[in-house]
């Protein structure tokens, strides 16, 4: 028998509602530090929600947040989802981590190091309750680099970078294991119930514990949505949601358009639940991607960044501009976007500030700035320039001073670097027309017509390439020949950066990780007090 999610998941928001309203405590909440709610939605298209103007993938409740709150129009995280992460938990940049490589593969010896500190860690220490639901993708090699030993005081979800919306398994190359637990424990109840539903009903049974509590709550929401799951189904959804694109006729699209929905579904409940236990007058929820969507084939996904260049895991706009928005009873001056330049990285100390820390108790090393007088009130971002990545294994590097980017070298000999429309729309035949038209105007990126020579002016492979991407933020037309002494400066800007990284780690696969070595499961198969697993994998402990 299926499962409604979406009736069972308005029951509980009921549920919390009445509890509410029958609780006699005092709004002691709102002199708290508030709660903070931030979610990730995995591999999330520039194109693929309706506040960016797609005709496609109607968003009301994501479209209706970010409206009343502060749209990120100028917002960067990083090509691949690992290396997002990492700068999202630390508020620091990938180059600092040894993480400007690839992502983290299920059988590879290692994860951000120890001796980092991150987010949950931050917030405990100021007395927030935190909790985590859904993807890690930060390596457990070990127990100690799982989420439960960095922080967290509770996770629900999985290890890996991606599974099954439905039965858990995770296949990383030639191994395959389930990846499901409970506070590190292995737990094998959730067989046949769709993941984005039922990280959904975690968060608000979460939220539900805290209609009496006086301690403010950090809740780390990462969906395995709109990420594909394995190459078998790489996209899956419920009919419940699919039934809602009967003009999409190509199935790829229409399975992803479902994802899409469940997840605006998951976000405005979470805001619901927020509201029905009288937390949400002093909660901040932030919303990201982790990474641009996957398009051309990749992943097997169908995702779409148009009109921009390029997805993810390539340093054009569509790989590294990120899909983002803040939104809380707390900002100054609501109902704005901001075209202020921020990075993945800043969210730690504009976090951490918000909550009430001193960003001077923070670590001297952190790449991230303090953005949230910038976010609450429109006051101009310290933030200048944006390294997106220089990957020394690939020889890939982009970087942005101001309006204008540089790019060197190309990923997959360029086979992403394209331009690429979601399937069946065209400029003159939309099959989808946006039926939210209570929202503001959708932010649409018009570049204007794409000329002849795009895809041949710049050729990143054999020396760099120039774009002033507030005029063209497309990436259309190189400017390096013309304005050689910009570039000069971007090129000796990007040397400074790269005297202060470190050595990518990225190791090879570790056949004792084989799940089928596990009971069938990924499980962390190093132990650090082993004078053998020591030996052996010591750089990365």
């Amino acid at each position: 028998m299926s499962v409604d999610w979406g009736f069972k998941v308005k029951t509980v928001v009921l549920w919390m509602t009445a509890i509410y309203f029958q609780s006699a405590i005092s709004r002691q909440q709102e002199k708290q530090p508030p709660h903070i709610i931030l979610i990730v939605v995995d591999d999330w298209g520039w194109d693929d929600v309706s506040l960016h103007g797609s005709d496609q993938i109607p968003t009301p409740n994501i479209d209706a947040l970010a409206h009343q709150g502060v749209i990120l129009h100028n917002y960067y995280v990083q090509p691949i989802c690992t290396p997002t992460r990492g700068a999202l938990m630390t508020g620091r940049h990938p180059i600092h981590l040894g993480l400007q490589h690839d992502v983290i593969y299920g059988a590879q010896p290692y994860g951000l190091r120890l001796n980092e500190t991150i987010m949950p860690q931050y917030f405990h220490n100021l007395g927030y309750t935190t909790h985590m639901i859904g993807k890690w993708h930060l390596g457990f090699f070990t127990e100690d680099h799982t989420p439960t030993h960095r922080g967290f005081e509770t996770h629900f979800g999985y290890y890996c970078g991606h599974e099954d919306y439905y039965d858990r398994l995770a296949g990383e190359g030639k191994y395959w294991g389930y990846d499901m637990r409970r506070n590190g424990v292995l737990d094998y109840s959730t067989y046949n119930q769709y993941a984005t539903d039922l990280f959904t009903m975690e968060a608000l049974k979460t939220i539900g514990t805290y209609a009496n509590s006086t301690k403010p709550l950090f809740l780390y929401l990462a969906h395995l949505g709109v990420h594909a799951g394995n190459d078998i189904y790489p996209l899956q959804a419920p009919d419940s949601y699919t039934s809602r694109f009967p003009n999409i006729k190509s199935e790829k699209r229409k399975l992803l358009a479902g994802m899409v929905a469940a997840v605006d579904d998951s976000i405005g409940y979470v805001v619901q639940a927020l509201q029905a236990n009288g937390m949400y007058n002093n909660s901040i929820v932030v919303v990201t991607t982790d990474n641009g969507g996957p398009t051309n084939g990749y992943d097997g996904n169908d995702a779409s960044n148009w009109p921009l260049r390029g997805c993810k895991h390539t340093l054009w706009e569509g790989g590294v501009r990120g899909t983002g928005f803040v939104h809380s009873p707390l900002l100054s001056a609501p109902g704005r976007v901001t075209t202020e330049m921020m990075h993945v990285c800043d969210w730690l100390p504009t976090l951490y500030h918000a909550a009430g820390g001193d960003i001077k108790d923070l670590p001297g090393n952190l790449d991230g700035f303090n953005l949230w007088d910038t976010l609450s009130s429109g006051v101009p971002s310290p933030r200048t320039e944006i390294l997106h990545n220089i990957d020394p294994v690939s020889k890939t590097a982009a970087l942005r001073v101001g309006s204008y980017k540089i790019v060197i070298g190309e990923d997959a000999g360029g086979h992403y670097d394209g331009w690429y429309k979601p399937d069946e729309i065209t400029d003159e035949n939309q099959s989808f027309k946006r039926g939210n038209s209570s929202l503001k105007s959708p932010l649409k990126i018009d570049c204007g017509p794409k000329p002849e020579n795009a895809s041949t002016n710049c050729k990143p492979a054999e020396k760099p390439c120039l774009y002033d991407i507030s005029k063209d933020p497309c990436e259309f037309t190189n400017l390096a020949d013309k304005l050689p002494d910009v570039l000069e400066k971007l090129l000796s800007i990007l040397d400074a950066y790269n005297a202060t990284s470190v050595e990518p780690m990225n190791p090879a696969l570790d056949p004792a990780a084989d799940p089928a070595k596990h009971n069938g499961a990924w499980v962390p198969w190093v132990n650090p007090a082993s004078a053998e697993d020591v030996k052996k994998y010591g750089r990365y402990l």
